[in-house]
């Protein structure tokens, strides 16, 4: 009986998360704010999100009128005051008992001023509406696990911002984009990218008002496809080791850079909603935590060379992709320089040649604009993937511990079971 906020509702965590708060619990209401998309009204957005598949258990098990209880709301987050008309900030300070701030640009490749202005300036706001909301009980901030690079190990605990957080939103406010594209590489620095930069500031805003809000913070690690519910291995995005895995399942993508003993850190994003409930429940409860490390790498470790072997078996033997442009095969390579040769002559050069046929019978070219994403893939993969990090998540380890058994059905937020 308890009214929620949801940024970020529109997409792949936060789809996810409405359609588990309205499948097991009995919640008054959920609000949404959602920015108008090309000329779309926010009805003919709610309809185009709750007719996906995603929702069709939800519907079954509580039937079609449980969507009553989600409205949206017109604003943006990455603009002034949120866009939010007056009416509807009253409206919002009045009723909301939790906030789920989800609402990022997850794009690595993202201008450095449209990601401050999303992810940073964004948080602020909404935590500038969170003390107005007279009943909060729990701010949640969704955060990310890689927002902290410098640290070989990631401990459950706050760490200082690489910069300022308002003094690179004010000189993203008061510059303009090529300006801001122009500097970028200094105020970066040691950065890879736009988005562990932003994440980083973002999260820092969080913490300071961990003595006037109550607020907690989730960071997780890659966030992979659905797992177990309510539909096993859906998605509504093909963003990174997702996107990459595709490629060489069609045959278009031949060879990676990286190390085949690496391993990176992968959770289902069911389990990171239901890490969102279980946060928010062991704040209001003991408020001993604030900062959870949603990460799986402690407990299940899988190489790279391990996932290509497997994705080989399934997409060879059991389950055949689509338009399939080669079998699919190729290998990681230790050499760039190996990599770099394979890369010209396994995948640019056949696109070349398959495009000048294309265009030749009449059709649009296709292969050298898909190897041309596969590229700026490979620069966000192979940083990561050439470097390791560990997370430490003892606090979230207690925390599991206290969780009865109908607990942890329900909210499942552990690996036990999972077949790689």
């Amino acid at each position: 009986d308890k009214t929620i906020l949801v940024t970020g509702g529109t997409g792949f965590v936060g789809k996810v998360l409405i359609e588990k708060i309205l499948r097991v619990s009995d919640v008054r209401k959920i609000f949404v704010i959602v920015r108008p998309k090309k000329g779309k009204s926010l009805k003919e957005r709610f309809n185009e999100i709750f007719s996906g598949a995603l929702f069709d258990t939800l519907k079954k098990q509580r039937g079609e009128d449980v969507l009553k209880k989600v409205h949206f709301v017109n604003g943006d987050i990455s603009a002034p005051k949120l866009d939010l008309s007056e009416e509807d900030r009253h409206m919002l300070a009045e009723e909301v008992h939790f906030i789920f701030h989800c609402a990022a640009t997850i794009r690595f490749d993202e201008d450095l001023k449209p990601a401050v202005l999303l992810n940073v300036r964004g948080t602020k706001l909404i935590l500038e509406l969170a003390k107005q909301c007279k009943r909060l009980m729990v701010f949640c901030h969704l955060s990310t696990a890689y927002c902290h690079l410098n640290e070989r190990i990631l401990y459950e605990k706050a760490y200082p911002p690489p910069a300022d957080p308002e003094v690179v939103i004010r000189t993203c406010e008061l510059m303009s984009n090529d300006v801001i594209n122009a500097i970028t590489p200094k105020i970066l620095e040691d950065h890879p990218n736009s988005y562990a930069f932003t994440k980083a500031l973002s999260e820092a805003l969080v913490n300071d008002e961990m003595d006037n809000l109550p607020v907690v913070i989730l960071r997780p690690s890659i966030i992979m496809p659905i797992w177990k519910e309510p539909i096993p291995g859906w998605t509504d995005n093909i963003n990174g080791p997702m996107g990459l895995l595709i490629a060489a399942g069609k045959g278009v993508l031949r060879t990676m850079y990286c190390e085949g003993e690496a391993y990176a850190d992968y959770v289902p994003v069911d389990i990171v909603a239901n890490t969102m409930f279980g946060s928010v429940a062991d704040y209001i409860l003991f408020k001993q935590r604030r900062i959870y490390n949603v990460t799986s790498s402690a407990e299940y470790k899988i190489t790279f060379a391990e996932i290509i072997d497997i994705g080989r078996k399934i997409v060879c033997t059991k389950l055949p992709l689509n338009g399939v442009f080669w079998y699919p095969g190729g290998s990681m390579k230790r050499s760039r320089l190996h990599h770099n040769l394979a890369f010209f002559f396994y995948q640019w050069v056949p696109a070349v040649v398959v495009d000048f046929l294309l265009v030749m019978l009449g059709y649009e070219p296709v292969l050298k604009r898909v190897q041309r994403r596969i590229l700026k893939g490979y620069e966000v993969f192979e940083y990561y993937a050439n470097r390791q990090w560990d997370f430490n998540n003892d606090g979230s380890m207690s925390a599991r511990k206290l969780m009865t058994a109908t607990e942890k059905e329900r909210y499942k937020v552990d690996g036990d079971g999972i077949n790689y």
